[in-house]
């Protein structure tokens, strides 16, 4: 299927249904969502993501319901997929999203902004065609977060990824958001 931008209302819209189709089966999914879609649900600093970064539990019902979604939005078969497990910490830092309503349903939770910067320095995926990567969000959750120098950029990847090390590349993203050279 062709790359779909997914805007807010889409993201939505899919969420909700995913959401109706659970209560339909009787369960309750928990929903973790990562990644871009938070930049597009919670802080609106980005238009569109290209997919629902999340991790979802039960994940085999939930597989079943999103690939349902996905023909009856006509979605692309991954919208919603857990590729973002890769970049999760052993300890997470979550908090419920209640400014959205997707149904009885659904939990959603997001990470905290903290959490979210950490794990975006963590990745430092450059952009490439097709593909913004992750500097644009770091540059905007190191302005939302007031950090004002590399070493409390760092602290904060500390705290969850305590055996890595913060990349060059993370620590140029960070200078250049606070406007060092």
């Amino acid at each position: 299927m062709s790359y779909e931008s997914l805007s807010r209302a889409r993201i939505v819209q899919a969420l909700r249904r995913l959401g109706e189709l659970a209560v339909a089966q009787k369960v309750t999914l928990e929903v973790s969502i990562n990644g871009g879609a938070v930049f597009t649900l919670v802080y609106g600093s980005r238009e569109a993501t290209k997919d629902v970064d999340a991790v979802v539990r039960p994940s085999d019902i939930a597989a079943t319901l999103a690939a349902q979604v996905a023909r009856e939005l006509a979605l692309p078969d991954d919208w919603l997929n857990d590729h973002v497990k890769r970049f999760l910490a052993a300890k997470e830092a979550k908090r419920e999203l209640a400014q959205c309503d997707f149904g009885e349903g659904l939990r959603v939770s997001v990470p905290t902004a903290a959490y979210l910067l950490a794990m975006k320095l963590r990745a430092c995926r450059p952009p490439l065609p097709g593909y913004v990567g992750d500097y644009g969000d770091i540059r905007f959750l190191v302005e939302k977060m007031q950090i004002r120098a590399v070493d409390a950029a760092e602290a904060v990847h500390d705290r969850f990824f305590p055996h890595d090390v913060l990349s060059d590349a993370a620590k140029q993203v960070v200078k250049s958001a606070i406007g060092l050279p």
